[in-house]
């Protein structure tokens, strides 16, 4: 196998290719004065099964992939894998107002129009936003969804331990959450939401008393951290001991770790490496762990589909 990665996820790719022992593919990524990118493959792949590691993070990043998942093909490549750590418009999964376009099911028909290899491509995210995304994929391209329910529970023992309540930031969460909390065994709670006539959402009550108990926190993803904030005030007024937050994606918009850190209401944050702003933010209030073995596992043939 030879792996190549993108921009973004070098880190990613290398502790991917040395946990399965693949060949690393050599990229060479420039712009011209004009904007317009110049990419050669510079490692033979004919009759090779490939893997490529990249997020579509960014329009940018979205189409190095589709440039090069296409140049990859064409020179011959006998398989192709795209593993991608970070989905990105999975909030635009659906239309409710007239006239908006779903943008990830867009993404997923740029995604489906990389040729074919002889032996398949197939496209595997991680702790999608939406399930149902995998689906919008068409044409011959498998679809894989892996879930790093392991690293979660792992990071939720060594800041809870074994008494804990393990905490959505809203109801529409809570079945993700709840799916945890019974593998953890641990009780599940999440907070009460509603939307004012100026469009600001506000926090009512939650759903189980937390008074003097540890809270750990959980949401797929984390963009500006206004919710994660939100649903902290809520658990600390009603008397949470402690409060940690486990995230999945840290998108980290702006100010976001700095802002959540300011709040002195969460004493730890934890999330994967899914996402290139994770590893930007450096600051010692985020633990940054690695969701390498949940794709090395799937390579190895052993990962669970969300």
């Amino acid at each position: 196998m030879i792996l190549f990665s993108l921009s973004g996820y070098e880190a990613l790719g290398e502790k991917i290719r040395g946990k399965i022992k693949a060949g690393a593919g050599e990229v060479e990524l420039k712009y011209f004065p004009d904007g317009e990118r110049y990419l050669r493959i510079r490692t033979d792949v004919r009759d090779r099964d490939v893997i490529l590691v990249a997020g579509a993070h960014s329009d940018s990043q979205t189409l190095d992939i589709f440039d090069l998942a296409c140049g990859l093909v064409t020179a011959g490549c006998r398989s192709l894998k795209i593993l991608m750590p970070f989905f990105a418009y999975s909030t635009m999964e659906r239309a409710t107002r007239e006239g908006e376009v779903v943008t990830a099911k867009t993404r997923a028909r740029l995604f489906s129009a990389i040729p074919g290899a002889p032996f398949g491509n197939q496209i595997v995210m991680l702790d999608l936003h939406s399930e149902g995304i995998p689906f919008y994929f068409e044409g011959t391209v498998k679809t894989r969804h892996l879930y790093a329910k392991a690293i979660v529970i792992r990071e939720a023992k060594r800041l809870g331990g074994k008494d804990f309540v393990l905490g959505a930031v809203d109801a529409g969460r809570a079945k993700w959450v709840e799916s945890l909390a019974k593998d953890l065994d641990v009780p599940a709670g999440f907070v009460y939401k509603k939307r004012e006539i100026d469009g600001r959402v506000s926090v009512s009550g939650s759903n189980i008393s937390v008074k003097d108990l540890s809270v750990i926190l959980y949401d797929d993803m984390i963009r500006s951290g206004n919710s994660i904030l939100q649903a902290c005030e809520a658990y600390k007024e009603a008397g949470a001991a402690t409060i940690d937050v486990l995230t999945t994606h840290g998108v980290f918009t702006r100010d976001a770790v700095r802002n959540m850190k300011a709040s002195g209401l969460i004493r730890e944050l934890v999330c994967t490496d899914s996402h290139p702003n994770a590893l930007m933010a450096r600051d010692p209030f985020l633990k940054v762990v690695s969701c390498d073995e949940v794709f090395a596992e799937f390579l190895a043939g052993g990962a669970h589909e969300a």
